[in-house]
């Protein structure tokens, strides 16, 4: 899985609400909660991008075979165009 951020820039301290139930369970869990939410952002982040582009891809696809079926068979607008 490719990484989209940097690794080695620097940390920065950050202020986050979040349900302080959770967050003193998952405290328990784990002995470095900022590294945990750090991997499983860093995880989100790779998974958002990588589904954008995969869509990016798909939409230039897509806009690449419209565009060779209308070089072979024209446009369904064709017959109206008053040019």
């Amino acid at each position: 899985m490719s990484r989209y951020y940097d690794t080695s820039a620097q940390k920065k301290p950050l202020n986050l609400t979040i349900n302080s139930d959770l967050a003193a369970q998952a405290r328990a869990m784990t002995g470095n909660l900022s590294a945990k939410v750090e991997e499983l952002l860093a995880d989100y982040v790779t998974k958002e991008r990588d589904s954008h582009s995969a869509r990016a891809m798909e939409l230039q696809r897509a806009a690449s075979e419209w565009k060779t079926f209308t070089d072979a068979h024209g446009s369904f607008a064709d017959e109206f165009s008053t040019l």
